[in-house]
This record gives structure tokens, C-alpha cells and sequence, in this order.
């Protein structure tokens, strides 16, 4: 099984927007292989708390407007990684610190990445 065309789309989307307030190190992987609970997890990197903020809220306003709205968000309190949870798409927008230390893309080493369009 892979990724849904939807679930691609709105990983762009937020991809778009995460790209849009300065994001970093975007990686798109599709988990169906490994789990049941969402498509796709997409990766993004923040040099500081508030930049994590904002990219955060990027992508849940660029989704809204789409009529996707988070199911799950956690992390906001302090910022250095907020996990949205979309339904299909998973968002892990995470100071660039966090992102090195915890290196998640290696557990998904199996899985295929998604292709992002053009991003800035």
C-alpha cells in the first residue's frame, strides 16, 4: 500500500507553507508500510523556538483553508517540537537541535520518500 493521492497533496500543501515561514530540511516519508494511523510524516527544521512556532501555524492556517483541520497538535507549549496530526499526514516541525538528536528519518529507512514540489 502507499500514500493517497490526498494525502500527498496535503502533505504539499503544508510543505509549501512550512517552506513559506522560512522552514528547513523538509523530508516527506510515506509510513503505510509501518503504520495504520497516517500516510505520510513530513520533517521540518526550525533554527528557534519561535520560528517552530510560526512554521506551525503556517501550515495549519494553509490547511485550513483548505478545510483540513488538525486533529492533534502537541508541543506548542514550549515550541521546540510541535507534532501536528492531520489525519493521513503527521507534521513534525522541530527545532533544528531536536531534529539532530533524535534523527527519526533513520527509523524510516525503508520507507519511500515522497516527492515535495517546488518549494521556495
Amino acid at each position: 500500500m502507499t500514500a493517497t493521492l490526498e494525502a500527498i497533496k496535503i502533505t504539499n500543501l503544508a510543505a509549501q507553507a512550512a517552506a513559506d515561514k522560512l522552514g528547513e530540511n523538509l523530508v516527506a516519508i510515506d509510513v503505510t508500510s509501518v503504520t495504520p494511523l497516517n500516510d505520510i510524516y513530513l520533517w521540518v527544521s526550525a533554527k528557534n523556538e519561535r520560528q517552530v512556532s510560526a512554521i506551525a501555524d503556517g501550515i495549519e492556517e494553509k490547511l485550513h483553508e483548505s478545510g483540513i483541520e488538525a486533529r492533534r497538535r502537541e508541543g506548542k507549549t514550549t515550541s521546540r517540537w510541535i507534532l501536528l496530526d492531520f489525519g493521513d499526514l503527521a507534521v513534525h516541525v522541530m527545532h533544528e537541535e531536536e531534529r539532530l538528536y533524535y534523527t527519526h528519518e533513520r527509523l524510516f529507512g525503508n520507507c519511500p520518500t515522497v516527492k515535495l514540489e517546488a518549494t521556495k
